[in-house]
């Protein structure tokens, strides 16, 4: 029988292996040359140098998902390094605003953040591909370019010069088309209407005529109610339940288009990163190549059964007609092409992701549209 002064080694050897499969399968390996782990004589110190953070996020913890990926992180890195890298993560708010927390890491208010880059498009349009870009790739296929397609090296180089670095820390996969108060059908009835909706998203849907505001989760059902907003696009299934949008509006939209992959990020200032010895840098990344595997994973086992009791409840599925898709589409070239010529750094990336993009979908075309195309045609999903 094991003792209970057992157990406490125990739970830390089990969280340090699978910590090392994740590491082993390629996710933690993301690190440009930049963020390389240095060689370093604390390797060898009896009693490493403690460090004591903070983690700034744009999450309330009400939506435990996202909140719950920051604690995961902080909790691993705290195990990794045997209580020695610490870091405390906070709700929106608690130390910056939701959508402010670039800038806070930026200032140096904190030291990291969890967050979304394409809440900052005004400071940088290129973190657009960060986050990912409407009708742009599938989580799987940003995930590849990120990867092994050179994207996290040239989002790295946009980052530098804010004085950050970034870490892909979280997906949530494609998300839904947001909620709406009347049933929207045609282009024309866009026009007018006022939705919460950040990023490109929100630009395209102002070019479909749409008033764009942009609010942090924490405000958007109270506007909602107060008849501020028409429409609000969030995330999926399982957090807008947790908002409680079903019961501020009936028509939930589909595919959301504007954010097939959305990946979010833990960010770091630069000079705070290179101080810390190799070690640490190390378990920091095995860390976040964790947390990025534990939401994607989280939302695909929740969302199912969350869009099951919406509908259950009297929520109504739309999907988007093929006109507003297509004009969408079209306006979000347009728009790629007009900021390319605007912006140096967002032309450079632009230029190198849609030959990424144009490789890994004609491979996707073959095998995965071919299977999931067959199968689900002969499931009898409701």
């Amino acid at each position: 029988m094991v003792s209970s002064t057992d157990l406490v080694p125990m739970k830390r050897r089990t969280a340090i292996q699978q910590v090392a499969k994740a590491t082993a399968s390629g996710l933690a390996l993301t690190a440009c040359s930049r963020s390389q782990p240095k060689p370093d004589s604390q390797l060898t110190a009896s009693k490493p140098e403690p460090v004591r953070w903070r983690l700034a996020t744009s999450w309330p913890k009400s939506l435990n998902v996202m909140f719950s990926t920051s604690e995961l992180f902080c909790r691993t890195l705290s195990i990794l390094t045997e209580g020695n890298f610490v870091i405390t993560p906070y709700e929106s708010d608690e130390l910056a605003p939701g959508l402010e927390v670039l800038d806070a890491v930026i200032s140096g208010d904190v030291e990291c953040g969890h967050t979304s880059g394409h809440y900052y498009l005004s400071k940088e349009p290129a973190l657009a591909f960060s986050a990912g870009l409407p009708f742009g790739m599938t989580v799987q296929q940003q995930s590849a370019w990120l990867l092994k397609g050179g994207g996290l090296e040239a989002l790295r180089q946009v980052y530098a010069n804010l004085g950050v670095i970034n870490f892909s820390a979280g997906s949530t996969g494609t998300q839904m088309g947001g909620w709406f108060n009347r049933e929207i059908t045609s282009v024309a009835e866009l026009k007018g209407l006022r939705m919460r909706i950040p990023g490109l998203g929100g630009e395209i849907m102002s070019r479909l005529g749409v008033e764009v505001k942009s609010l942090a989760a924490d405000k958007i059902v109270a506007a909602l109610s107060a008849n501020e907003l028409d429409a609000v696009e969030f995330i999926g299934p399982y957090d807008d339940e947790k908002l409680g949008l079903n019961r501020v509006a009936r028509y939930y939209y589909y595919p959301g288009w504007w954010s097939p992959s959305e990946t979010f990020e833990l960010i770091v200032q630069l000079d705070l990163w290179e101080q810390l010895p190799s070690h640490y840098q190390a378990a920091f990344q095995s860390a976040a190549a964790l947390a990025n595997q534990h939401m994607l994973a989280r939302y695909n086992a929740e969302n199912g059964k969350a869009l099951k009791r919406l509908q259950s409840s009297g929520t109504e599925t739309k999907a988007f007609s093929d006109e507003i898709l297509q004009v969408a589409q079209s306006l979000s070239n347009e728009l790629y092409a007009e900021t390319a010529a605007d912006s140096a750094s967002f032309a450079q990336i632009y230029d190198s992701w849609q030959q990424f993009r144009q490789q890994i979908q004609q491979w996707h075309n073959i095998n995965e549209l071919s299977f999931v195309e067959f199968t689900y045609s002969s499931l009898q999903l409701s």
